[in-house]
């Protein structure tokens, strides 16, 4: 099935690749590349994501922003549906669709996530748009395979993210006597440890579910490793094998040093709890810098962050954004005005700078960007790749929505075998 064939090129062909996402400097990006030919037609152009708060929406703030410029006959309709990760955004949607009433461009992510729309033949191909925007001379060519199938491509990446950083603040760490980052899972319980030991009621911030699998899904890639952790994806993957169950237990027990939250709290409390000094840690994706900047925080000074890993191996747990094109569009021409907006250099600069991502682009240079951002693009060029499972690039949206209610389940009971078993099923189900 292309779900398989999807999440296996992204733990592979990714951790293969040498592509940067930066020129790493020189020149600014072109004009010719932030506004290839599109539709141009005008009216309304109904954009549907789940970017409503915090960071997200301050860099699609920034592209519409652009988009008014560049594209002054279009109107943009914003359709953005809160809820971090898009567990709200995404049933909306799926409805719209079953109904035959589509945006004129929705947010998915790149990787197995988007195969679902593909299969039920609910967005087109976006070829000549990605053409148009130099294609692979400027995109990392394991970028196009995730977002191509049977030749076509399916979707306009605007943004590469880092899943598994764990977010600190640097003045409780130091209070407990932290000062350097774990190298293990087994060592960052420890720390947890201290912390509460140095009197941190909350040594660790968490949201509702998504981020609990975001969390759970760093724990097994740092437990496992990046082979054995991407193997789980395919058709022989081993959901009861004893490091599962060995990453289950060590997530059960890093939840006792978390707050209470409910499934539909999202991600932004979480992140301030660090930043304000409620909570030594933060576990988040890399949207999360611009929580700290607005505070005023620098990275490397009052906070800092450092990938979850283990194994002797420093691990980037991938996802990336893309722009679609839906079947059905009633604005087909003012969509690839958006897409050409998306995937040039221009709206990947003004979006990724807001957002705290990397652009996907490889003209887009890195000079323009502060000191994580710099960071977070050397990482993507040597680390190992591993694929998010809360964000859609290691399993098809059925799949993820099975995960996420046993993590629900289990976040109440805390029954481990449970868990693996509700896992092993998932797989079962899905993987091809």
């Amino acid at each position: 099935m292309l779900i398989t064939r999807r999440s296996l090129l992204v733990g592979a062909a990714v951790l293969a690749t040498a592509a940067g996402c930066s020129n790493g400097g020189g020149a600014a990006p072109s004009s010719a590349a932030s506004s290839a030919a599109a539709g141009g037609a005008g009216g309304d152009v109904g954009v549907f994501t789940w970017w409503a708060d915090g960071s997200e929406k301050e860099g699609l703030d920034a592209l519409i922003a652009l988009f008014k410029t560049k594209y002054p006959k279009n109107t943009f309709v914003n359709l953005a549906v809160a809820g971090g990760s898009g567990s709200n955004a995404k049933a909306k949607l799926a409805s719209d669709l079953a109904n035959k009433n589509p945006p004129d461009s929705f947010q998915g992510h790149a990787g197995a996530e988007l195969t679902d729309y593909i299969d039920n033949e609910q967005i087109e191909p976006v070829d000549d748009i990605m053409k148009a925007l130099g294609g692979a001379s400027v995109f990392p060519q394991t970028l196009l395979d995730l977002i191509t199938v049977g030749g076509h491509v399916y979707g306009v990446p605007c943004d590469i993210h880092r899943a598994n950083m764990v977010w600190t603040n640097s003045g409780l760490l130091s209070k407990a006597g932290i000062t350097a980052p774990p190298a293990t899972v087994a060592a960052w319980i420890a720390d947890l440890q201290k912390v509460k030991a140095s009197g941190v009621a909350t040594p660790l911030s968490i949201g509702g579910t998504w981020t609990q699998t975001e969390l759970f899904e760093s724990v097994l890639a740092a437990n496992l490793g990046s082979s054995a952790y991407t193997q789980l994806f395919s058709k022989g993957g081993k959901w009861d094998a004893a490091g599962v169950k060995q990453s289950i237990t060590d997530y059960a027990t890093i939840l006792g040093y978390a707050n209470t939250v409910s499934d539909g709290d999202d991600w932004p409390a979480a992140t301030v709890m660090a930043a304000d000094g409620k909570a030594a840690y933060n576990l988040m994706g890399d949207w999360a810098l611009a929580e700290f900047t607005s505070k005023g925080l620098t990275w490397g000074k009052e906070y800092s962050s450092f990938p979850l890993t283990g194994n002797g191996e420093q691990l980037f747990g991938f996802l990336a954004d893309a722009f679609t094109l839906p079947v059905g569009a009633k604005n087909a021409g003012g969509a690839k005005d958006w897409l050409n907006l998306v995937g040039g250099a221009e709206g990947q600069l003004a979006f990724n700078l807001k957002k705290g991502s990397i652009p996907p682009r490889t003209d887009v240079p890195s000079s323009s960007f502060g000191e994580y951002q710099q960071k977070t693009m050397t990482s993507f060029k040597n680390d190992k790749i591993v694929p998010s499972i809360a964000h859609g690039a290691a399993v098809s949206l059925a799949w993820s929505s099975e995960i996420n209610t046993a993590m629900s389940a289990f976040y109440q009971s805390r029954n481990a075998d449970a868990l693996q078993s509700a896992l092993v099923a998932a797989h079962a189900k899905y993987a091809a």
